[in-house]
């Protein structure tokens, strides 16, 4: 059996799938669709989904040390009940225009700092913006002209942080200060070639790896980010794979959420469906957002 063939862990369509997380002490996994205004959880593989339904559009939710969840939603940052749904405002973003822009994918830095960006509704290039939301509910702007905000995923040490802006087929390096919560200049790690889609969500392992999500390619890779280097590739049957987190009680299996390609005239029908892979090794445990 080759133990990185991917398996379905949910068999429920999202019509956009995207943002896994796992909760620890639930020790469920959690996701967004999207464009279906909803989120997922499910405890086990093959097992019931229940859904959330939201009043606006999630781009991003992580665990907080609360037990709850904070959401990146198209309006701004929210807290969300996990068992209601419901949600409490946290703080706006300065100068996000939620009638132009949506949040994309978001995650914790080492520090409890909750950051998540934006893209454009007509996607728009290099007019969307990324923020750092800290533990007292104030938001800063880190960086401008990005065009789809996408994966982040720091350093097993914190001291570097990996960041996507998918249009550009280059995932970014920069040095992170943890104290500060600033990054540097940025470098690129890697680029994606011709007939390599975008880079999409993406996820650290213990061992320094990135493991990345490809849209429109049907696979996600493991990279050396340091040299630059593809180390391994897992294929999927669905085009559009958009993220993915490790989970489980040991961090050792690996979440692949995908979506539905409109633009694919080829059926797929397990499209939107999240998979798991048993990677080989352990993940980077995701800290929780510290407000």
């Amino acid at each position: 059996m080759n133990r990185l063939r991917p398996e379905i862990f949910a068999r429920h369509a999202s019509h956009l799938g995207e943002g896994p997380c796992w909760h620890a002490r639930r020790q469920s996994l959690w996701w967004v669709d999207i464009t279906g205004c909803r989120i997922m959880e499910a405890k086990g593989a093959g097992g019931p989904v229940r859904e959330l339904p939201l009043p606006q559009m999630p781009g991003a939710i992580v665990v907080t040390r609360r037990g709850d969840f904070l959401g990146a939603l198209r309006e701004g940052f929210f807290r969300i009940d996990p068992d209601s749904g419901g949600l409490v405002p946290v703080a706006s973003a300065p100068g996000h225009d939620p009638r132009e822009f949506r949040f994309n994918d978001g995650k914790v830095d080492p520090q409890g700092r909750f950051w998540a960006g934006t893209l454009a509704l007509d996607f728009r290039p290099q007019q969307s913006l990324l923020y750092r939301l800290d533990a007292a509910g104030a938001v800063t702007l880190v960086r401008r002209g990005i065009s789809i905000s996408n994966g982040l995923a720091w350093t097993p040490e914190g001291r570097t942080l990996y960041y996507v802006d998918s249009p550009t087929r280059v995932v970014q390096r920069f040095d992170f200060d943890p104290v500060a919560g600033t990054v540097g200049e940025p470098e690129v790690a890697f680029a994606l070639g011709d007939g390599e889609g975008f880079p999409d969500g993406c996820s650290m392992d213990a061992e320094g790896c990135l493991w990345l999500a490809h849209w429109g390619a049907a696979k996600l890779t493991r990279w050396d980010p340091r040299a630059g280097r593809c180390l391994l590739t897992v294929p999927l049957p669905v085009r559009n794979v958009t993220s993915c987190a490790f989970g489980g009680p040991k961090l050792d299996r690996l979440f692949i959420t995908t979506a539905k390609d409109d633009e694919n005239p080829a059926p797929e029908p397990e499209a939107g469906f999240v998979f798991c892979v048993d990677p080989g090794v352990t993940g980077v445990a995701v800290p929780e957002y510290a407000g």
